[in-house]
């Protein structure tokens, strides 16, 4: 068992300093920069420059949780994918009470780009499959609270397709969320595993349903409509873009990432939780699945960035001390602590049992725009994992910092 905790990493050097606080660029300055400089006289013509495109600065630091939700319903009769109302419309009080931020799923994309800056700790809301408590019941919530939101969809799971039940929502339900904003992307044509070889169930005509498993030409036609042919339907009924795709049960391997690479999906999302950072790939993005018979999933993804400050400034070095206090987890077994730093793989960090921090001096320098920690330890017979991001600014120096020197573990 995997217990994960949120850590305030403690960035420090000898030498080190810090760099002003990134600020968001206003919109005014935005629109500033963005008009058309003043046209000169016709009887006088000059040349003049073209006005600067700035980039906007994007804060690397922050960090993004996903939810995954399927149905709301007063009486609980299948915990596995359902929720109460109550306990959702609680979850998202709870989420504005812990001051993360709800952002939309094209927000979080933009930041990935890095076009838009996002706020240090936030939140994406989305809903699989399309049933008909999303739209009754969970977007008034969602408004209530003015929460963007995502529906990923499987087509043939809309009232009519051939596995759209009375529970299931309708086209004109999705167009009417459409109209007022919120997200929808594609969640495959029948909800099935999409590996090659696995068991599918197959409709024939007159509703009769077969289990079979396909390979070669066959496989590769039925995953096609599955991967591609589901964004096709939506674009068409809906007129809208498609850009991002949920793999059902999380099951997928490099063979449909490469599909949905080819299909033009920029993101792909699993229900394997993890906070986002700015370097987490996009081909296999983690989402946190909310079930009633896993009560403690939101509490603990809340508290991944709950408590983090998440919008620390970029360090002015290539070569920094990176430090992290692991007290507040509790006893921790020394020959256990392992940290991984990007582009370097496993460091000989020290591990300072009496203080509980461990720390590296980077000996290398460090040559892209942000570095990831990732630190895994014991702690009680349990392994506990944290892990973070930071910026590092450009053009920063590398060689004036002596490094300190490490034991070996």
């Amino acid at each position: 068992m995997i217990i994960r905790f949120a850590i305030l990493p403690l960035f420090l050097a000898l030498n080190l300093s810090m760099c002003k606080k990134q600020e968001n660029v206003s919109s005014s300055s935005q629109q500033a920069s963005a008009s058309s400089p003043t046209p000169a006289a016709a009887a006088t013509p000059v040349a003049a420059s073209s006005p600067k495109i700035t980039k906007p600065v994007v804060d690397q630091t922050a960090q993004v949780i996903i939810f995954c939700y399927h149905r709301l319903v007063d009486k609980i009769r299948y915990p596995g994918t359902e929720i109460t109302p109550a306990a959702f419309e609680a979850q998202m009080k709870e989420l504005k009470d812990r001051g993360i931020t709800v952002i939309s799923m094209q927000d979080l994309l933009a930041w990935k780009r890095g076009e838009k800056s996002i706020p240090p700790r936030c939140a994406v809301v989305t809903f699989d499959d399309g049933w008909k408590s999303q739209y009754e019941v969970a977007w008034p919530i969602m408004k209530k609270y003015g929460y963007p939101f995502t529906m990923f969809i499987y087509t043939e799971g809309v009232r009519g397709g051939s596995l759209g039940g009375g529970e299931a929502i309708t086209w004109e339900q999705l167009a009417d969320m459409r109209d007022n904003g919120v997200d929808i992307e594609a969640h495959t044509a029948t909800h099935q595993d999409l590996r090659e070889g696995h068991n599918i169930m197959l409709a024939a005509p007159g509703g009769k349903r077969t289990r079979t498993k396909l390979t070669g030409p066959q496989y590769e036609q039925w995953v096609q409509n599955e991967v591609v042919g589901c964004k096709q339907l939506l674009e068409q009924r809906l007129g809208i873009k498609v850009n991002c795709f949920a793999v059902p049960f999380g099951n997928y391997n490099e063979h449909v990432k490469e599909l949905a690479r080819n299909a033009g999906y920029e993101a792909m999302f699993t229900v394997y939780g993890q906070p986002i950072t700015y370097t987490s790939p996009l081909d296999s993005i983690g989402r946190y699945a909310i079930e009633a018979n896993k009560p403690k999933v939101f509490e603990d993804a809340a508290k991944m960035i709950g408590t983090s400050t998440g919008g620390a400034a970029a360090v002015r070095t290539a070569l920094p001390l990176i430090k992290a206090n692991l007290s507040a987890i509790g006893p921790i077994e020394p020959g256990s602590v392992q940290m991984r730093v990007s582009g370097l793989g496993v460091v000989p960090a020290s591990f300072d049992q009496k203080s509980g921090t461990v720390s590296y001096q980077v000996t290398q320098k460090l040559h892209e725009k942000s570095c990831s920690v990732f630190i895994s330890a014991k702690s009680q017979g349990k392994k506990v994992e944290a892990h973070w991001t930071f910026g590092i600014e450009e053009g920063a120096a590398g060689g004036a910092i002596s490094p300190r020197p490490t034991p070996k573990k």
